[in-house]
């Protein structure tokens, strides 16, 4: 399981602003696997990317891009992602303008239209939280977006944070998506009054039997996500990392 943790670079996004280079060293040093491609900054060289990624055998847990790009770049997009070595792309926000019903039906359509037009790659969905404040066909808009059909190409990459931020079990909620989900974000919640972001292991969310179903149902990236962090992001990531490999050995 080890070699399937990657870090997510939103997480770190003032520290890329340092270098690309010296981030992706870092990250191999402490220990991750992969990283997940995300809020790289302004004006990047693709070919940079991929280089710090092999000088430092890290994988590609997958690429964050917005829904505008996915609409109007699509050629330009894939030839980038396929110098990352990857093929999950995902969508990781929708703006507010789309979050209604007419919206999310449009970004379900766009997507699938997405994936007949790149049939070598997977995409995929990242939800929030205001995702359940719609209802489509006697469901949230999520469920809506990632119903596992046939003939509905979009993935899921669940954020358990988010799914209990809205009230939701997160091991209840991952069930219909077995064999439909390649990457999940693992981020955790305080346990004050906040319920704001926190390290993995140190808050309210029982990840051992998430990774159990994880393991028996297709997961091939653990990204961990930290939107905030109280100090050092890289220190956050760190205990993340720590913890998660003290849960792994449960599945070895």
């Amino acid at each position: 399981m080890r070699n399937k943790f990657a870090a997510q670079l939103y997480t770190l996004r003032e520290e890329l602003k340092r270098g690309i280079v010296p981030v992706f060293k870092e990250l191999k040093e402490m220990g991750w696997a992969g990283v997940q491609l995300s809020a790289l900054p302004p004006g990047y060289d693709p070919e940079e990317v991929a280089a710090a990624l092999k000088e430092n055998q890290l994988g590609t847990a997958g690429i964050h891009i917005s829904i505008d790009r996915l609409e109007n770049d699509l050629d330009n997009l894939l030839d980038e992602v396929s110098l990352y070595q990857t093929k999950d792309i995902v969508c990781p926000n929708i703006p507010e303008n789309l979050r209604n019903k007419e919206g999310f039906q449009k970004v379900k359509t766009l997507l699938n239209e997405v994936a007949e037009k790149a049939p070598g790659y997977r995409i995929s969905y990242h939800n929030h939280a205001f995702e359940f404040d719609t209802e489509i066909e006697g469901k949230s808009s999520l469920e809506y977006l990632l119903e596992p059909t046939a003939e509905n190409k979009i993935l899921a990459e669940i954020d358990v944070f988010w799914i209990k931020k809205a009230g939701r079990n997160p091991l209840q909620f991952l069930q219909p998506y077995a064999q439909r989900m390649p990457i999940i974000h693992l981020k955790d919640m305080t346990r004050d009054e906040r319920k704001t972001f926190a390290e993995v292991g140190t808050g309210l969310i029982d990840f051992a039997p998430i990774l159990d179903w994880c393991e028996k149902s297709g997961v091939e990236w653990y990204a961990v996500e930290q939107d905030i962090c109280p100090g050092n992001p890289m220190d956050s990531l760190q205990t993340s990392l720590e913890n998660l490999k003290v849960l792994s050995k449960q599945f070895q």
